[in-house]
């Protein structure tokens, strides 16, 4: 499914150089024993994305590298501001509350979560499909493993709970396709902060199971030039491109039997068995507007015809198709995980 990704950034030599900063800062940071490296990680990470960004053809994405060069400083800065502070505050223990908090905030704004998300939809409004699959998904494991180090539990509770709120009533009346997967990435952060809270083996889970879903739908996307809700709409694809395109929304919004109900099935039990059912209504109303957003957009493509469009239909002539049919495909593997769970 990488096969895209790497091939894309191996013809460009300058970006492929980029991408392994990128890949290493990423390290950097999640295996240094200190904050000031874990800050040095973050900003060669931000250094090394701006370049892939960055094109000097497309003001667009032009804009959206300076904004983001301009968050994630701020965001920087208040982080290496609040550690070099809680060096000369070590023994106050309200204070340390106090700066756990603004860590966390500085952290939570890196990763775009509520109600730090305002600049993310409008920058993923200005990438291409690859460099929006590497923000909602490379970008977000070192702030949410640094997270992980020192988060406060009360704090995080709220921040999840106005992320999955926010990011499914932030999808209403959105035409772009680009910022309605950013409000989707937002309301995923609530339940990675969830899964974060139980245990890192289940943010893992979750994270790996969200990186496949969202890689197949930024390939798929990216090959067919997708930008709005009017071309799926609009354009006369085979059954075939529309079933991929259709299991993998299911799936991304936890629909039980697709394969990405589960991480989410597991999140809900936990939540359940700790009593804790006020944040488990919400988080499956939320799943249920996300939902709603992904069957409208199915529900309209299959019944919506154009006779103008029927001269023609979309059949691309590309091997990598069929990869993007076949891993679609294992998401039908949730119909037999589903029976070996609830057996």
């Amino acid at each position: 499914m990488f096969m895209m990704f790497y091939i894309y950034f191996f013809f460009n030599s300058n970006k492929m150089f980029f991408m392994f900063i990128l890949f290493f800062s990423t390290l950097i940071s999640i295996s240094s024993n200190s904050w000031l490296g874990c800050w040095i990680g973050l900003e060669i990470n931000l250094l090394s994305f701006i370049p892939l960004i960055s094109n000097n053809k497309n003001l667009m994405s032009t804009e959206a590298s300076l904004k983001y060069f301009l968050i994630q400083s701020i965001a920087s800065i208040n982080f290496l501001f609040i550690i070099l502070m809680k060096m000369f505050f070590m023994k106050n223990f309200e204070i340390n509350i106090l700066f756990s908090i603004l860590i966390n905030s500085s952290l939570l704004m890196k990763m775009g979560a509520t109600p730090f998300h305002f600049w993310f939809p409008n920058i993923m409004e200005g990438l291409n499909w690859i460099n929006c699959f590497i923000l909602m998904s490379w970008q977000k494991i070192s702030p949410m493993i640094l997270l992980s180090y020192y988060f406060n539990m009360n704090f995080i509770m709220i921040i999840m709970m106005m992320n999955v709120v926010i990011g499914a009533m932030s999808g209403f009346n959105q035409t772009s396709i680009r910022k309605l997967m950013a409000f989707s990435s937002i309301n995923n952060l609530g339940w990675f902060l969830a899964a974060m809270m139980i245990s890192e083996n289940l943010w893992l889970f979750y994270f790996i199971f969200y990186t496949f879903m969202i890689s197949i739908m930024c390939f798929l996307f990216f090959l067919l030039n997708i930008f709005y809700l009017n071309q799926i709409i609009n354009l006369n694809m085979n059954y075939l491109l529309k079933m991929s395109l259709f299991i993998n929304f299911f799936s991304l919004g936890g629909l039980p039997p697709f394969l990405g109900f589960f991480p989410k099935w597991m999140i809900i039990n936990y939540l359940i068995m700790n009593n804790l059912y006020l944040i488990t209504f919400i988080f499956l109303m939320s799943s249920l507007i996300m939902l709603f957003f992904y069957i409208r957009i199915i529900y309209l493509s299959i019944l919506l015809n154009f006779f103008k469009l029927k001269w023609f239909k979309i059949n691309l002539k590309n091997n990598l198709i069929k990869i993007i049919n076949f891993f679609s495909l294992i998401s039908f593997l949730g119909l037999i995980l589903n029976t070996l769970f609830f057996i």
